[in-house]
């Protein structure tokens, strides 16, 4: 049981996240930005380790193995939340322009470009669109992924033994 709870934690997290993210999308009429559709990489990439790691159930490596690559995808989500919170705190004058978007990227420019372009955000990403208890969006998501990190390194630590 120990081997299989915190993974299953953190994959139904993911799964949670991603759906009110895909409800905000398409209910709430909220279009993503850039960084907001990398932070739901994030998300799958985490989302999928830990359901892998909960089936599996795996042994004191394992546990391991899968908390470094937990750590490793919220890391980057967070690095990204971090990115977008920083873009959503600059003045005004300083906020990058909005793009053309995603989508168009992808058909106009190399794939390099495009990673380049969505790591750098755009005015949109800069946007605070929603909010609760004060905080917005990607405030939320450095959150959750903090909480992923933390949850991935007392998964290993609590498997360190058979």
């Amino acid at each position: 049981m120990k081997r299989r709870l915190i993974p299953t934690l953190i994959f139904l997290a993911c799964a949670a996240l991603l759906g009110f993210g895909l409800y905000l999308q398409y209910v709430e009429y909220l279009e993503p930005c850039p960084l907001c559709l990398a932070q739901r990489l994030a998300y799958i990439f985490c989302g999928t380790v830990a359901l892998l790691a909960a089936l599996h159930g795996p042994g004191p490596l394992g546990a391991r193995v899968y908390a470094g690559l937990l750590v490793l995808g919220a890391g980057a989500g967070a690095a990204l939340a971090g990115r977008q919170i920083w873009l959503q705190h600059l003045p005004p004058d300083q906020v990058p322009e909005c793009g053309p978007g995603l989508e168009m990227w992808i058909q106009t420019l190399p794939l390099t470009e495009v990673i380049r372009k969505v790591l750098q955000g755009t005015g949109d990403c800069a946007e605070v669109v929603w909010t609760f208890l004060g905080l917005s969006i990607p405030e939320w998501s450095l959150l959750m992924f903090l909480t992923v990190i933390v949850l991935a390194v007392i998964h290993a630590r609590i498997n360190r033994s058979p």
